[in-house]
């Protein structure tokens, strides 16, 4: 994995430190009232969720619905109004987040004690469809995915050596297209852009990988964070030079990233060759 060494990767934007627990997912909603600065969700090992502002990098509000227990996911519906978010305590809540509030109107258990993550789809206005976890537990479980409607393929991590990307036939079955071997094992978390041109991922030995989305290949390896990386999140601004990637990690700290000059040969992969601390 050698690439052109003429620009070093960048460094983090800023860095958000206030969650005091491990950051285990992270959310952007871009269409505030402050257009140029997006809202940032995130949940910590604590039970936690905080409400970013990132003009001011500072928490708005803390809320705390999962009885001390890990939340592992966030996800912004109605605007920033209404938030979603799952915990280690087998409940996905609603919050109403609406003129101040900070209240769960609905709740649900499951019967999953894991981390994987609810996912949800957009089937029309004010309409989704939510899916959850089973009870079942795999032997080797894929520890993150995401995937791109318009190719119909998508790509997950695991703890192994490896990055993969899959796709669906006509008959709606999974094939492996192609993989990409890493140095260190564990993926925590994969993002797509999108713009569907670059990914993220959130490495066990505490770095972030990007990669061109088309063609999987390596663009830049960032290496912030002291501890593993649980989670990455792209915001969808509409302009590209407004556009960042949120990571999230055991060290208690949100690195923001801008790399939108980057995303066609800027950014280089530098030789991967330390294994983790």
């Amino acid at each position: 994995m050698i690439a052109d060494m003429a620009l070093p990767p960048p460094d983090p934007q800023f860095v958000l430190r206030g969650s005091s627990a491990e950051v285990h997912t992270l959310h952007f909603y871009c269409g505030g009232q402050e257009p140029d600065y997006p809202i940032l969700f995130s949940g910590s090992s604590n039970g936690l969720i905080h409400v970013w502002n990132l003009k001011t990098r500072r928490v708005d509000t803390i809320l705390d619905g999962h009885g001390g227990k890990s939340v592992h996911w966030v996800e912004a519906i109605y605007g920033r109004d209404r938030l979603l978010s799952q915990g280690r305590n087998q409940k996905i809540c609603l919050w109403d987040l609406a003129e101040g509030r900070n209240t769960v109107t609905d709740s649900v258990l499951t019967e999953n004690v894991g981390f994987c993550k609810c996912s949800l789809l957009k089937v029309a206005q004010g309409h989704w469809l939510m899916a959850m976890p089973g009870k079942d537990l795999d032997e080797e479980p894929v520890m993150s995915l995401d995937f791109d409607f318009e190719k119909t393929k998508g790509v997950s991590g695991s703890s192994e050596e490896v990055l993969t990307v899959w796709s669906l036939d006509e008959q709606q079955n999974l094939k492996v297209q192609k993989t990409h071997k890493l140095i260190n094992a564990g993926i925590a978390d994969v993002a797509i852009r999108q713009d569907k041109k670059i990914l993220a991922t959130a490495g066990w030995d505490h770095r972030i990988r990007i990669f061109g989305w088309k063609k999987l290949k390596p663009l830049a390896i960032l290496d912030y964070h002291t501890a593993t990386v649980h989670c990455v999140s792209f915001s969808d601004h509409s302009r590209p030079s407004e556009r960042l990637l949120a990571a999230g990690s055991k060290d208690h700290r949100i690195s923001i990233w801008s790399i939108y000059n980057q995303t066609s040969g800027a950014l280089h992969c530098p030789l991967e060759t330390r294994k983790p601390d």
